[in-house]
């Protein structure tokens, strides 16, 4: 099977995470029965890799109806990964294009989320696919968020629509749209405030941005983009769930995965709130976001080598 530079790049980043479905890889080694023993074995070990109560149930109780008392071989195992790939499938993938005038894409996430640098991993990644990208810096509330985009914008030879730190972030809005209808961009990138669901006022402003560039440019927003830290595990569900209360989300920017051994939490997300991940991130590097391939994702996941 070739699965590409998508599977190198995330079978070396997902090191941690890798070991910990190691112990869902030896359930599948020896002679041993599909039983209660095992299926419970199974499910501690779903658990521990951080995929959820919810997937790790389906999971197990999709192995018994369809194994029960058999030998455990390689065909459960095949099996137990064709299941965890179809909770991760998205038949779209990525953003999806409109076919003329500029495609919207907020970007919202709490701070510290790695929602600036994922925003310049994004707009490098459309730029090198041949995207004439701008991005609005509409989190003008945060002290130096809009001068850490500036720079990255300038980095990767980026367009900026930008004001004062304090101005109004919907006006910032305004006028990319207004740029970006104007001068033929394939791409907007809005970035918002990061923010949590308990700061109304800041929800507010995110609701009026999305007033705004639906004004300005129809069926906009297109996609909207959530982006959560990997490193958090199962609190990344949680604020999966409190965002989409108060934000209609297309999908998921899954960060800083290289550093935790938490990555599981991709089926957790998937299963409990229902976004598929459209992009993940496994590095420090502007290179380092990709598409988000189901079938790499957890082919690495089950890659002992």
């Amino acid at each position: 099977m070739v699965l590409g530079r998508f599977f190198t790049k995330i079978r070396q980043g997902l090191s941690k995470t890798r070991n910990v479905f190691g112990g869902i890889v030896d359930l599948f080694t020896g002679n041993r029965r599909v039983d209660k023993v095992f299926l419970l074995q199974l499910e501690e070990q779903l658990l521990l890799a951080d995929v959820g109560v919810e997937a790790s149930m389906r999971i197990v109780e999709r192995v018994r109806q369809a194994y029960l008392d058999r030998e455990v071989g390689e065909d459960v195992k095949l099996f137990v990964r064709s299941e965890l790939r179809e909770m991760l499938s998205d038949p779209e993938g990525g953003i999806r294009f409109q076919a003329s005038g500029p495609t919207v894409v907020m970007i919202a996430g709490v701070n510290g989320s790695g929602k600036t640098t994922s925003i310049a991993k994004l707009a490098n990644l459309l730029k090198n696919d041949g995207k004439k990208v701008l991005v609005a810096a509409c989190d003008t509330f945060r002290a130096a968020a809009v001068e850490q985009l500036s720079v990255w914008c300038e980095r990767i030879g980026c367009d900026i629509v930008k004001q004062q730190q304090g101005s109004d972030p919907a006006a910032v809005a305004h006028d990319a749209c207004e740029k970006a209808k104007a001068r033929g961009y394939d791409v907007l990138i809005v970035d918002t405030a990061g923010r949590l669901h308990t700061q109304t006022n800041l929800m507010r402003e995110l609701e009026k941005i999305h007033r705004i560039v639906a004004k300005q440019i129809p069926g906009a927003p297109h996609e909207v983009f959530l982006v959560l830290d990997g490193t958090n595990g199962q609190n990344a569900v949680i604020q999966a769930e409190q965002f989409t209360k108060v934000v209609k989300s297309t999908g998921i920017i899954m960060t800083k995965l290289d550093g935790s051994a938490k990555g599981g939490a991709v089926f957790a997300v998937k299963t409990k709130v229902g976004l598929p991940v459209k992009y993940l991130g496994v590095g420090e590097g502007m290179d380092d976001l990709d598409v988000f391939d189901p079938e790499a994702f957890v082919a690495a996941l089950f890659d002992k080598a």
